[in-house]
């Protein structure tokens, strides 16, 4: 980014260093009104767009060609696999995600790496700047995910990138990244209960606002839903035009042997997603050409690479410990996921009752007496309503599950 465009950002007067005065600066954007608050003037949706001018975005987004994903279960996931593949077609990706586990840095990458801190730095201040200095009590500064939104636009947008993959946050009619207008594809991966405060209590409503970034007459694609889901994006898709297309998961036997970046069993749906969403990509931009696509039996090489070699961390990600020098086959591993809904927790459960006797098959965990499906839903009921308040004591299972976890 040049100095013109206001790329080193404003200088500060501060102890602290370059990067935490940044973080600062993003945590005064945090507001103690939860985001189904209506008389938060600053979760008023039609207030992006005037960030978007604020920020000379409107144009530069109308010339993205992006990938837009919602859903409840399976977002990121799917997100990663599409940028890889892309990638690996040989295009210039931008992929935006939420949340980052360590540095916020993760939540921008470019060409499949966190932005560095240097690029990250510029164009935050050229964000954080113009807004300051452009809103007031009629339109205040946006909140903390919004600016980062906004941040991801401009990023890409000054980047270049031939395309931009953007997850939904929360929800998707009023999400930060629905200022898209004219996506080339939209995804809708698994769904199920979660923010109901904010999205709504049966699963209907809460596929009512994933459905809200279908765009008229944009293909989407989606995976096996419930019925009562499933109904409401049909019935939304009609509304708009869209011609929307259920996915089925990946046949592993298209991998020619190898296996997924991302591990467990439900990453064949979220992948089967990917390729539907870059399939319709390259076509829709001209680039059909360019890969071939003409078997239905067979997956490109390229596509290939990308799926067997995306990465994403904390999604059933296996970490030896590096710093344990030890000549014992039992060393010290730690099994890391994210789960955080009782589907997802069963889900991840099961990949690792599966994970721990492939990668160890000499030790026999929970004494052998349990199989995938009993343990689990041991884990899941005995942790969850654990979370939720319970006073009885941990059993077993929960105890050895968090000790590994």
């Amino acid at each position: 980014m040049s100095d013109q465009e206001g790329g080193k950002g404003s200088p500060k007067s501060s102890s602290l260093g370059p990067y935490e005065e940044a973080m600062e600066a993003l945590s005064s954007l945090i507001t103690r009104r939860t985001r189904a608050d209506d008389s938060n003037v600053g979760d008023q949706f039609s207030l992006l767009y005037d960030y978007l001018k604020m920020l000379d975005l409107e144009e530069p987004i109308a010339n993205m060609k992006i990938i837009h994903v919602a859903g409840t279960k399976g977002k990121g996931s799917t997100c990663t696999f599409t940028e890889s593949i892309l990638r690996n077609c040989g295009f210039r990706t931008g992929l935006f995600t939420s949340p980052h586990l360590i540095d916020i840095r993760e939540r921008f990458r470019l060409d499949g790496m966190e932005i560095c801190e240097e690029k990250f730095l510029a164009y935050f201040w050229w964000c954080y700047d113009r807004l300051k200095e452009k809103t007031d009590d009629n339109i205040p500064m946006p909140t903390y995910f919004r600016f980062l939104a906004l941040v991801a636009f401009k990023i890409f947008a000054a980047e270049q990138v031939d395309v931009a993959i953007m997850e939904v946050g929360l929800g998707g009619k009023y999400d930060a990244t629905n200022v898209v207008q004219s996506p080339i594809v939209c995804g809708i991966t698994s769904l199920g209960y979660d923010h109901m405060e904010i999205l709504g209590n049966t699963l209907g409503e809460i596929a009512g606002e994933k459905a809200g970034i279908f765009k008229n007459r944009i293909p989407a694609f989606t995976v096996p839903q419930p019925d009562e889901a499933m109904h409401v994006l049909e019935e939304k898709a009609s509304l708009l035009n869209v011609p929307l297309q259920v996915v089925t998961p990946l046949d592993a036997k298209l991998l020619n042997g190898l296996r997924l970046g991302l591990e467990g069993e439900h990453q064949y749906l979220n992948a089967g997603l990917a390729i539907a969403l870059c399939f319709t990509w390259l076509k829709r931009t001209g680039h059909v050409g360019d890969i071939y696509m003409e078997q239905t039996d067979t997956l490109p090489e390229q596509f290939v690479k990308g799926l067997t070699s995306a990465s994403l961390q904390g999604r059933a990600q296996i970490v030896p410990d590096q710093h344990i020098k030890s000549e014992r086959s039992n060393e010290l591993v730690f099994f890391l996921d994210g789960a955080h809904s009782p589907e997802s927790m069963e889900v991840c459960a099961r990949w690792f009752s599966l994970a721990i006797k492939e990668y160890n098959p000499d030790q026999t965990l929970f004494h052998q007496q349990l199989n995938n499906s009993k343990l689990s839903h041991e884990v899941v009921k005995s942790t969850y309503h654990g979370e939720r308040g319970s006073q009885r004591k941990s059993t077993p299972v929960e105890y050895r599950f968090k000790i590994l976890l």
